[in-house]
């Protein structure tokens, strides 16, 4: 009924892949990347998915592909070693192949930061002679991106809080994503930055704290809003990736 509602679906490669969801599973729960315990790992990364169907968030082939890859993984460590096996075949963990992708996947994605934080240091050293009609958030560099499974954390702790007691009557034109996008730019306009949590205060109807979230994402995407962490596992900040100019028209999405 909530999908049907939402009439709105994100696509998860947009923002992050199967191995991003890994990586953030190993940072949450602490464990040591070179020793995954497998069938924990596994289970998360299966309530994840399940989650994030509910969210309306369209799930790859790609993270079906890394599910079932964790599976396999997970029954070949459950399973007894055959003695007839090659003595050099009994030393292998299934795990390695996946740890060396994890790492290698990590690297480039750490080299990617670095350069892309390179970049928007450069574009404010050596700046167009005649001022655009947006700029950059300067203080950016003090904080940390926030990924998409950071923002998924963050709507369960607010869901978590919402029972959704009472039916509230919705409107539908506020129940629209565009209308939400609106909202949150009009938000930041008078504000520099606001706190994820707060984008959903006073929100008792749970479609419509995901109709806000998706809303959230789209504008993410078309990077017309960035989300940072001062801090591992923090609170979550969100600042206007621009501000208008003076006189110029309001942004029609």
């Amino acid at each position: 009924m909530e999908q049907a509602a939402l009439g709105y679906q994100v696509r998860l490669e947009q923002f992050e892949g199967p191995l991003d969801l890994l990586l953030h599973l190993i940072k949450t729960s602490e464990v040591n990347i070179y020793d995954i315990p497998i069938a924990l790992i596994t289970q998360q990364y299966l309530e994840y998915l399940s989650v994030m169907k509910s969210f309306n968030l369209t799930v790859a082939g790609e993270f079906l592909v890394m599910a079932a890859t964790l599976v396999q993984i997970k029954s070949r460590m459950l399973l007894p070693k055959d003695e007839a096996e090659p003595e050099e075949e009994d030393g292998l963990d299934p795990r390695e192949a996946l740890v060396r992708r994890l790492l290698e996947y990590k690297r480039y994605k750490e080299a990617a930061n670095h350069l892309d934080h390179r970049e928007r240091l450069w574009r404010e050293i050596f700046g167009r002679s005649e001022a655009p009609s947006v700029r950059a958030v300067s203080d950016e560099p003090i904080l940390q991106e926030v990924s998409l499974f950071d923002l998924v954390d963050a709507l369960q702790g607010v869901l978590a809080r919402t029972p959704d007691r009472r039916l509230l009557e919705i409107e539908p034109d506020t129940m629209t994503v565009k209308d939400r996008m609106n909202a949150i730019l009009d938000v930041l306009e008078h504000q520099e930055s606001v706190t994820f949590r707060s984008l959903f205060e006073g929100q008792e109807h749970r479609v419509l704290i995901i109709v806000t979230f998706l809303a959230l994402l789209e504008l993410v995407r078309q990077r017309l809003v960035r989300l940072f962490q001062g801090e591992a596992f923090g609170s979550i900040l969100m600042f206007r990736a621009f501000s208008v100019i003076d006189g110029e028209a309001p942004l029609d999405l």
